[in-house]
């Protein structure tokens, strides 16, 4: 029998990730309360079934896929809806750290519930395109990596909870704070006006830095909002090292710089833009 499976929210990943389940047979629910329309799109394009609060804690598994400031309080909410004999397993898949990570286990097992760490890493299925791969920790990995005969794909790392969590942290810390650094340094660069002696320089010695640069760019302008969270969890994992703390907090409080921007006259992103638009010609 083919399983029920919760899947919150509906933003890009939730709803690519249901949308592949869906395609795959399963019946997959999700709560709409208090979404946007856009959500309510996204949801019914992707297959997935909107109920109550009540139906969503007696699916078979629960995947927790929202920005990481929503993680804790979603999984509050779905356990106080809990009761019965029917409890499922509550799979957080957010970009939260460690601690984050253990409070939320303890609240869904105080609640009789099966808990289990996971990080995406990659980007939404997409036709054509296997998605991203779910790593996995915890006592309960086998339980989920039955999805990966409806389309997911599962990697079980080990039976700790965290151990998910610290590798997309380090893996998160890595390709965001590199784009964080790029783009701060483009723009100390366009400013004093030695962006075309750098740009010449990164095409003779460092070609492939500046190309990932390049690639990653145009997609980080309206993500930055979200970005702001996951770096303040990376800055809490890398705690107690004082220095790395720092610098992905700075790494947070330039996505937020980034995303008023992009909500605003779009300055900087116009300036971003015009540095890797010409990296793009030149190496065209």
């Amino acid at each position: 029998m083919k399983p029920v499976v919760a899947v919150i929210a509906q933003g890009t990943m939730g709803s690519g990730v249901a949308g592949r389940l869906h395609e795959n047979g399963v019946d997959v629910i999700t709560s709409l309360t208090g979404r946007s329309d856009a959500s309510r799109k996204r949801a019914e394009k992707a297959g997935m079934r909107a109920v109550s609060d009540e139906e969503i804690a007696h699916a078979d598994v629960v995947l927790s896929i929202t920005p990481p400031g929503h993680a804790l309080p979603l999984a509050e909410r779905v356990m106080r809806a809990v009761g019965g004999d029917q409890r499922p397993l509550y799979v957080d898949c957010n970009a939260i750290n460690t601690k984050t990570v253990s409070a939320i286990a303890s609240i869904v097992e105080n609640a009789g519930c099966a808990f289990l760490d996971a990080g995406i890493i990659g980007g939404p299925p997409s036709p054509g395109r296997d998605g991203p791969t779910f790593y996995v920790s915890g006592k309960n990995a086998e339980r989920f990596a039955a999805l990966a005969q409806y389309g997911l794909t599962v990697n079980i790392l080990s039976d700790r909870i965290g151990e998910a969590s610290a590798l997309k942290m380090s893996y998160g810390a890595l390709t965001k704070g590199l784009t964080a650094l790029g783009a701060g340094i483009m723009l100390a660069a366009t400013r004093s006006g030695s962006d075309v002696a750098l740009l010449a320089e990164l095409q003779k010695s460092q070609p492939a830095l500046l190309s990932w640069l390049t690639k990653q760019m145009p997609g980080m302008y309206a993500k930055a909002y979200r970005w702001v969270d996951e770096m303040d969890e990376v800055a809490a994992f890398m705690q107690p090292d004082k220095a790395a703390n720092a610098m992905f907090d700075g790494a947070a409080r330039f996505y937020e710089q980034i995303a008023a921007d992009f909500d605003g006259d779009k300055r900087e992103v116009a300036a971003l833009e015009n540095f890797i638009s010409r990296a793009a010609k030149s190496s065209s």
